[in-house]
């Protein structure tokens, strides 16, 4: 067994019983619902389904990260107990919160200076982080020491393949992620925006797909030009998606037909309550293992 903690945010967005199995531990984000604060606990609090039902009901959300003193005082119930802690946060392209547990990693050293705390940003997010999560805990469970899965996250982060589609535009308007004219002429159209997420870990527009058929075909061909291997890719590949199920099988769908020598069938996710804060419904995200994104 391993003397080390592996950790990571609630915004890797697996279930709660992957993480249990795969004894990974987590630190929840905060979000609010109509002014009311809630865990980001991977849908315990409020069940996916009624979270994002609310939201294309008109509900109010915002988000807040996890502060320095949250993360002092998870990190130092591991430490107490004479283990190290390997703590992989939600990108640095779209969230501080590296930075506040960097800050907080730094206070243990001094507090517990006979103690290994180290941090790693992902520069990923949803369930591409967790997938990320799922190969340490392999690298953990076939006796890597914590430098090494440290060195081996930092070395091969980047080839975690992050693609995203949205077939309602009307959250990014909010958000302020596109303008209004912009988002009346996509909506009007059919756009589907298809983005990824590049070598600083931000998410980037790529492709503006007219409707939403063309747009699972294309986000399916991304992943035959990126993954390892082309078609022969052989490894995992996970989806989130944003309660819109019909359109994540669809993809899942395409993906095994293509793809024989897939490692298991492909794993569907929710998108968590954070992460959807900002998406809303009718986000579909796809993660693969592939070439190293610039």
């Amino acid at each position: 067994m391993a003397n080390f903690v592996l950790s990571c945010c609630s915004t890797a967005d697996l279930t709660k019983e992957h993480f249990e199995e795969r004894d990974i531990h987590y630190i929840c984000f905060h979000y609010w619902l109509n002014g009311v604060e809630h865990p980001d606990d991977l849908g315990q609090t409020i069940p996916f389904p009624e979270f994002y039902r609310a939201m294309a009901e008109g509900a109010d959300t915002k988000t807040s990260q996890i502060n320095i003193s949250e993360y002092l005082d998870y990190f130092e119930t591991f430490l107490s107990q004479g283990l190290d802690v390997l703590h992989v946060t939600l990108s640095s392209g779209i969230s501080g919160t590296y930075n506040s547990a960097a800050d907080a990693a730094n206070i243990c050293r001094e507090r517990f200076p006979e103690r290994k705390i180290y941090i790693v940003d992902s520069l990923g997010a949803s369930s591409g982080y967790g997938l990320l999560m799922d190969a340490l805990a392999d690298k953990r469970d076939a006796g890597l020491s914590i430098d090494e899965v440290r060195a081996w996250a930092e070395a091969n982060r980047l080839r975690l393949n992050h693609w995203f589609f949205s077939t309602d535009l009307s959250f990014y308007v909010k958000g302020g992620r596109i303008s209004k004219a912009a988002g009346l002429f996509g909506g009007i159209l059919g756009i589907c925006p298809l983005l990824d997420m590049d070598g600083q870990g931000r998410l980037i527009p790529r492709l503006k797909i007219p409707g939403k058929k063309r747009v699972i075909k294309e986000i399916v061909k991304k992943m035959e030009e990126c993954a390892e291997g082309g078609l022969g890719y052989s490894g995992k590949c996970y989806i989130s998606q944003s309660e819109c199920m019909e359109d994540a099988r669809a993809v899942a769908e395409l993906i095994e037909e293509r793809f024989k020598k897939l490692s298991g069938k492909v794993e569907i996710n929710y998108v968590g309550n954070l992460i959807g804060s900002h998406t809303g419904p009718g986000t579909v995200a796809l993660f693969f293992w592939g070439k190293e994104r610039t």
